[in-house]
């Protein structure tokens, strides 16, 4: 029985790059596929028909709206994924997934919560922040009384530096976040790389493995004053926005594929 490599969540001109560096049978998918568990195989829509394939390895490397489930199905099956189903389940959820991360990093400070519908007031500048996306999205600055819409984590706005430190098996960077306003992004045209902060680089590494992830991207504020604190974690971060980052991430998963 042919088995494959399944890819899913590159664009198309990713995953062929990808599949046409392998010796191995390999389909893809833009958006989750549909997917069957049985007896211990894995079986993966195939590209081209209504039919499923058996897989006997999967690359994930996609957020969707309703994939937590589909995460669950690569964990019980258990065989070779990057990343590991089981630390996406724990990241992909970002407002618990960044509760879980206070307990691993050095860099946290104290945080508070709102109901829908709660007023909270305070008379310093704060951040609230809800919804599950890894986006950047579903932010808001405040000060005096604000009103949570849905279920919201409130911190301290820092002004400051915003930085990603990204780890891709052994290589690391960190990238200066940059934005038209408060809000940082690794999109913008004048983000790019820097020096990397060794207190960062450890930190996202004792994060990475406290998890269980092959590959994470942190975010941090560092302050005018030099203080350091973690601002979320990304269990799938953007590989493409820096062709040096694309080649690490192509080339690691060829390894990965290989071995």
């Amino acid at each position: 029985m042919r088995e494959y490599v399944a890819i899913i969540g590159l664009d198309e001109r990713e995953s062929e790059e990808i599949r046409d560096s392998l010796d191995v049978w390999a389909i893809s998918h833009m958006v989750l596929p549909k997917i069957m568990v049985n007896d211990g195989q894995l079986w993966v829509e195939a590209p081209n028909g209504p039919r499923l394939v058996p897989a006997n390895k999967v690359v994930y490397h996609g957020i969707f709206e309703n994939d937590l489930n589909f995460m669950v199905g690569l964990a019980l099956w258990g065989g070779p994924c990057l990343p590991n189903p089981r630390a996406m389940m724990d990241c992909r959820m970002k407002l618990p997934g960044l509760v879980r991360a206070l307990k691993l990093t050095r860099f946290g400070h104290p945080r508070g919560y709102a109901s829908p519908y709660a007023m909270i007031t305070s008379e310093e500048e704060r951040v609230a922040k809800w919804g599950n996306w890894h986006c950047g999205e579903n932010k808001e600055r405040f000060t005096g009384t604000w009103t949570a819409s849905e279920e919201s984590i409130i911190e301290p706005f820092f002004a400051g530096q915003a930085v990603r430190v990204v780890i891709i098996g052994d290589q690391a960077w960190q990238i200066c976040l940059q934005g038209d306003d408060w809000l940082k992004s690794i999109h913008h045209d004048t983000a790019d790389f820097m020096d990397i902060d060794d207190e960062l680089l450890e930190d996202t590494e004792n994060i990475r493995q406290g998890f269980g992830l092959e590959i994470i991207a942190n975010d941090y504020i560092v302050t005018d004053n030099g203080k350091k604190y973690l601002l979320e974690v990304n269990h799938i971060p953007n590989v493409t926005r820096f062709p040096e980052m694309w080649e690490a991430y192509r080339d690691y998963v060829i390894e990965w594929v290989a071995n």
